[in-house]
């Protein structure tokens, strides 16, 4: 299969290639598309058809849902079944934005691959011009995970799209970088009080001063259940293909470790805030500023991805704490590290 990418941002006629995503769509297919979080895989939410593709475009398993995304609020009762009056709050104050509320599905309206035999669907309006845009124009539900192949790293340009699905997918519609570079945090409301499934740029402590107090599991907790019930609950996410291991933000604990590996033969490949920059390793990938966590969030992906493209046959990632958006990049290092720590 030929994979087409398309370039659509404010300095180009896009309208045709708009176009021609949404009668790709139309005809059964699957199309990536940037969001405000990362690039999404996208398919026609009512076409079971077409929503198989995304899992097979991903090599992703069949029992893990997908997120719908959706252009409009209104669009939301079209297949809720009962909206929770915290949800209606939750909407108004955060959409559009990286926010999937998780909420009872309607029988027989999505296609079944979606909800993968759940009676809950996570559904988000996403804060980007594109998706918005392509929304618009299709006047459909798209379901769309993460545009990547399952258990890689999230996609936050096109080209990590095309890395992974060239010749998997027809059509990547190309509008530069993600902003949050995190997947939504997915806010279960069929409890009382809410749950939050996966960390992300709305964090714990935004939700809970907007509706009161809301439940955030630890990670042992997360992996009780048997059936997830939001993306990235079950399976190891996140990786690139050297091991990577967890260390804590300490400069002469990272020395020591490096030294160690060094004498063991490995090249090392270090995710760690700019201040260390001058550590003797043979790669380092700044994820940006230590306090400043969402530009740290904003820059993981892409240097989990950058390890790929080097000889390193260990990848060492500090930590950072989980206050704020700290708890969804500490989310994703555990399942990019698979919770490997690295002990010195």
């Amino acid at each position: 299969m030929e994979t087409v990418c398309k370039i659509v941002d404010s300095n180009v006629n896009s309208q045709l290639n708009y176009t021609q995503a949404v009668d790709i769509l139309n005809a059964g297919e699957v199309v990536a598309f940037p969001t405000e979080t990362v690039y999404g895989l996208g398919a026609v939410a009512t076409n079971d058809y077409a929503v198989k593709k995304i899992f097979e475009a991903k090599g992703r398993p069949s029992d893990n849902p997908l997120i719908v995304h959706i252009g409009t609020k209104e669009e939301v009762e079209l297949y809720i079944e009962n909206i929770p009056e915290v949800a209606m709050k939750c909407m108004d104050l955060f959409w559009p934005g990286p926010l999937t509320l998780v909420m009872p599905v309607k029988p027989n309206v999505l296609a079944k691959s979606v909800t993968a035999g759940l009676n809950t669907v996570g559904i988000r309006m996403p804060d980007h011009p594109v998706a918005l845009a392509l929304l618009h124009h299709i006047k459909k539900p798209l379901a769309a995970p993460s545009a990547n192949r399952s258990g890689k790293p999230s996609p936050t340009e096109a080209i990590h799209v095309k890395d992974d699905l060239q010749g998997y997918i027809p059509y990547i519609l190309d509008g530069g970088s993600t902003g949050i570079g995190l997947e939504s945090t997915v806010l279960d409301v069929t409890h009382e009080p809410p749950v939050i499934l996966r960390p992300g740029g709305i964090t714990k402590e935004m939700l809970e001063e907007a509706i009161g107090p809301v439940i955030q599991p630890t990670t042992i907790e997360q992996h009780m259940e048997s059936t997830p019930k939001a993306p990235g609950m079950k399976y190891t996410h996140y990786a690139p293909n050297a091991p990577v291991y967890l260390i804590h933000c300490d400069k002469k604990k990272v020395e020591q470790a490096i030294q160690q590996l060094h004498s063991q033969g490995h090249k090392v490949a270090l995710l760690a805030p700019e201040s260390f920059v001058n550590i003797s390793v043979d790669y380092y990938f700044s994820i940006g500023v230590a306090a400043n966590k969402e530009e740290m969030g904003a820059a993981l992906y892409h240097a989990l991805r950058a390890c790929d493209k080097t000889q390193a046959t260990l990848i060492l990632a500090t930590t950072t704490s989980t206050e704020g958006v700290g708890a969804a990049i500490m989310n994703r290092l555990e399942k990019a590290a698979g919770g490997k720590w690295y002990i010195t």
